[in-house]
């Protein structure tokens, strides 16, 4: 489990340190720790239905803040609990030099009877959001909103 929550005082929020060994990781780390604030058990979320993201964003930070959204996006619009594969996370492109991603979230739509839900995250906040790549490894702060 590449991710840990974070004790911060505040009974709304939960906030997550994640961490991987490039961005790829660390994304699909958060979006996992993200999930799992909403869901008691990952593995009881069978990948039936995939959605495919295109994001970019102004800053790394932003970027994954982007991503999370993503997930929440699709739990509230169409009821589906999503992880996140095959992340593909560029700091910058040649045209716009903005960082860039592309996943494929894979999921299933929510069932009361087969998946134990637990805090419904309406928000990824700005509130210490933060990304940091260092020698062979990325690591990511992150709170919700919940």
């Amino acid at each position: 489990m590449p991710y840990e929550y974070v004790e911060d005082g505040v009974t709304s929020d939960v906030t997550f340190h994640a961490w991987g060994r490039d961005l790829d990781e660390l994304f699909a780390a958060a979006a996992d720790a993200t999930a799992n604030v909403m869901v008691a058990s990952l593995d009881s979320v069978r990948p039936l239905v995939s959605r495919t993201v295109s994001l970019s964003a102004d800053a790394l930070d932003l970027l994954l803040m982007r991503l999370l959204d993503e997930l929440i996006f699709y739990k509230d619009a169409e009821g589906l609990l999503l992880r996140a594969c095959g992340v593909h996370v560029t700091a910058t492109d040649n045209t716009s030099h903005l960082p860039q991603l592309t996943a494929e979230l894979r999921g299933e739509p929510i069932d009361l009877t087969r998946h134990e839900m637990l805090a419904d995250v309406k928000a990824v906040t700005l509130h210490g959001l933060r990304v940091e790549v260092v020698e062979g490894a990325a690591h990511a702060r992150v709170t919700l909103d919940v």
